[in-house]
């Protein structure tokens, strides 16, 4: 076992190695490749042709030689938007976060999962948890509904369809009752959860836009039910919902009243 992960460490710092002499030289043949790592050229073309399969490796079809692949511009792009969103929101949010005394959060969808990829500290959280990092699922979370709710009806459905776990006794796990909750977040912009991910603790959230208008972000005030009392969640999703807006407004998105009012 050790040895089988010991091969794979190294062939993964070879690779990344292949990567990082490509972005220096433009283009190099496998041979001078192989020579440069210090491995057999049949070595060489096993680890090229793995990044050709993913993109990230590109052949020259004059030279034959080895270059940067277009996949790399891909993931490029990912990571600096995804910096990008966190950069230009934060400011937002910490005023939220002060506004509200609550705790806010800044989630993306990552595969089936939410992630989330930024938090503020409200000032009268008691215990100070960081959910960055932490992947939590779609149903039971204010992040969740709203950024599935705004998916192409395929994608939806193709999630809903899935097995969803309940969480605690409040989670909604029936089909029909969450693709109506979806309706009624696209609806009024805004979804709420009343101890659906963990006792005790209630959240809502509003949609990030792009400049396109495509949801990409979630944003989320959460805070103990004794203070974000249900009949308290619309006013504080009214907040949210105007944080939001004003962060996919640094992203350059345009709402439709201002677009036509402009013209």
């Amino acid at each position: 076992m050790r040895n089988g992960q010991g091969s794979s460490v190294q062939s993964v710092h070879r690779a990344v190695s292949i990567l990082e002499l490509l972005a220096q030289e433009g283009e190099l043949g496998v041979t001078e490749l192989g020579r440069r790592l210090g491995v057999h050229k049949a070595t060489a073309s096993r680890l090229v042709a793995t990044l050709v399969g993913h993109g990230l490796v590109a052949r020259n079809p004059a030279t034959e030689k080895c270059r940067l692949g277009i996949g790399l511009a891909h993931l490029a792009g990912v990571a600096l938007a995804g910096l990008d969103l966190v950069r230009r929101a934060r400011p937002v949010l910490e005023d939220l976060a002060g506004r509200t005394e609550e705790t806010v959060n800044l989630a993306v969808m990552d595969g089936d999962l939410v992630l989330n990829v930024d938090q503020i500290t409200g000032p009268r959280s008691i215990v100070s948890v960081s959910w960055v990092g932490r992947r939590t699922p779609f149903h039971c979370t204010a992040n969740g509904k709203v950024l599935v709710a705004f998916l192409p009806e395929a994608e939806r459905e193709r999630r809903l369809s899935s097995p969803l776990t309940p969480e605690t006794p409040n989670t909604i796990v029936e089909p029909d009752i969450l693709r109506a909750q979806l309706a009624e977040v696209r609806a009024r912009g805004y979804a709420q959860t009343v101890e659906e991910l963990e006792e005790g603790l209630n959240a809502v959230a509003a949609p990030i836009r792009r400049a396109d208008g495509e949801v990409i972000a979630a944003v989320s005030v959460a805070g103990p039910g004794f203070r974000m009392r249900p009949a308290e969640l619309p006013r504080i999703a009214r907040m949210a919902r105007d944080a939001a807006a004003a962060v996919s407004r640094r992203l350059g998105y345009v709402e439709r009243s201002q677009s036509v009012g402009s013209q």
